[in-house]
């Protein structure tokens, strides 16, 4: 039998290694492999085969909406009139709502990939059927990610 697990790589993996090694599994009989992590670059816009949840549309849409409305306002009163007003408030609203919105997830960003920078690994276990259920709690005991079982020969 087979046992799959995965795990973030931490102290707990190792602490789950070790607790394997007690229940008689021997070295030969578990195989460790870490992934390795893409450095992945940021786009700023979204393509039809990658988003990563960030919108830098909306803050835009909200301040230009609010620039247009003021502008159209104030139009009545300025030279040139509510129309080109409105226009340059709506301009100046996307404009500075795009910027905003684009520093925000630079910050917000960067503090999510500091937490998703601890890599994963995958660990596989060759035990007798008789073993399964003490290795499969020995893994989720030490917050294994997933565990599949895997009928061998």
């Amino acid at each position: 039998m087979y046992l799959i697990a995965s795990f973030h790589y931490c102290l707990h993996t190792e602490l789950a290694l070790a607790k394997v090694e007690e229940l008689g599994i021997k070295k030969e009989q578990i195989l460790a492999v870490p992934l390795g992590k893409k450095g992945e670059t940021r786009h700023i816009f979204d393509t039809i085969h990658h988003a990563d949840g960030i919108s830098l549309f909306d803050g835009g849409a909200i301040l230009g909406s609010v620039g247009m409305v003021l502008g159209v306002i104030y139009g009545f009163i300025l030279t040139w009139g509510p129309i080109i007003w409105g226009l340059i408030g709506l301009m100046g609203g996307i404009l500075l709502g795009f910027l905003l919105d684009l520093s925000f997830s630079k910050v917000r960003h960067s503090k999510e990939r500091v937490k998703d920078k601890d890599a994963e690994l995958f660990l596989m276990v060759q035990c007798d059927p008789q073993q399964v259920e003490d290795v499969k709690k020995a893994l989720w005991d030490h917050l294994a990610l997933g565990v599949a079982v895997i009928p061998g020969k």
